[in-house]
């Protein structure tokens, strides 16, 4: 079982940002591992032995890249990117198949995840495009 949401999740890499080189905005590494689960035809692609990184920014067409030049857009992609999606039936928890609507709709809907992810029956860590716990995607509930 993966413990992605556990405290091991803010590791060091979490530090090791790259601006994307299309919205020069901030990114985070993501793993060799992460990516290959969500590209399209992944055996057609050479994929270097160094650092790619997950792009968050909501309308860039950029999903990973390296800090050399290769780039990976959302038509090379399987997976729809629910961050960079812009109806609410995108996934934003890809281990248990929670749209937007659903997370920002029913309160039972996170409680559920938050319990699923503490006992560590989660998969964020290939599941989620970003590599990253899906919890980070949800919308905040006032109690």
């Amino acid at each position: 079982m993966s413990n992605c949401c556990g405290s091991t999740c803010e590791s060091k890499t979490e530090t090791l940002k790259c601006e994307c080189p299309v919205c020069n905005q901030g990114a985070l590494p993501v793993s060799k591992k992460t990516m290959m689960q969500h590209i399209k035809d992944v055996w057609c692609y050479k994929l270097r032995e160094e650092l790619y990184y997950f792009c968050r920014t909501e309308n860039c067409d950029v999903v990973y890249f390296t800090k050399h030049g290769e780039i990976l857009h959302k038509t090379d992609i399987r997976t729809r990117i629910g961050i960079k999606e812009q109806d609410d039936s995108a996934l934003i928890c890809y281990c248990f198949g929670v749209n937007k609507t659903a997370a920002a709709t029913n309160k039972v809907v996170k409680e559920f995840v938050v319990r699923q992810t503490k006992e560590l029956n989660c998969a964020c860590e290939t599941a989620n495009p970003s590599g990253r716990c899906c919890l980070k995607d949800f919308p905040k509930f006032k109690s």
